[in-house]
C-alpha cells in the first residue's frame, strides 16, 4: 500500500513539475528611450552676405556662422529661386543666448543638417486655365 501511495505521489509531483513555467523571456520587456539633448529645429532658412536666420511658426533664431552653417548655405543655394527666398530645412542645433547686443535674442549653433526641402508651389490658389483644344 505504501508503494502505491508513494507511486501516486511521485506521479503527481511529475505532472505539477511539468506545468507552465513563467520565464523572464515571457515577461514584457521595458523599453528605455534616451532623450536626445540636442533639439531638432524645422523652419525656413535664409542666408545673406554675412548673416543667416531660421524662422519657424512661432520662433526666429539667428544662426551662428561657422563651417556647418556655411555648408548649409551652400546646399540651400540650389533650391533658392532668388536671393531672398527662404528654404525649408530640418537641423539639429543648440539654442544659445546671444552674448552680443546686436541681432536676435537667441542664436542657434547648427550641429547636424538633417533635411533640405524644396518648396512646393501652392497650386490651390493659382488660377486654373482651361484651354479648349477642339476650337481653333
Amino acid at each position: 500500500m505504501k508503494k502505491i501511495y508513494f507511486s501516486l505521489l511521485a506521479v503527481l509531483f511529475m505532472f505539477t513539475g511539468c506545468g507552465e513555467d513563467s520565464t523572464p523571456e515571457d515577461a514584457e520587456q521595458e523599453v528605455v528611450v534616451v532623450k536626445d539633448s540636442i533639439p531638432t529645429i524645422t523652419g525656413d532658412f535664409i542666408f545673406l552676405a554675412d548673416a543667416a536666420v531660421i524662422k519657424g511658426k512661432d520662433f526666429i533664431y539667428g544662426v551662428e556662422m561657422d563651417s556647418i552653417s556655411r555648408k548649409l548655405a551652400d546646399s540651400v543655394a540650389f533650391f533658392k529661386r532668388d536671393e531672398f527666398d527662404m528654404v525649408p530645412v530640418t537641423v539639429k542645433a543648440k539654442i544659445l543666448q546671444n552674448p552680443g547686443q546686436q541681432g536676435w535674442e537667441e542664436l542657434v549653433q547648427i550641429k547636424e543638417i538633417l533635411e533640405i526641402s524644396a518648396r512646393i508651389p501652392d497650386t490651390a490658389t493659382a488660377p486654373k486655365v482651361k484651354k479648349d483644344i477642339d476650337k481653333p
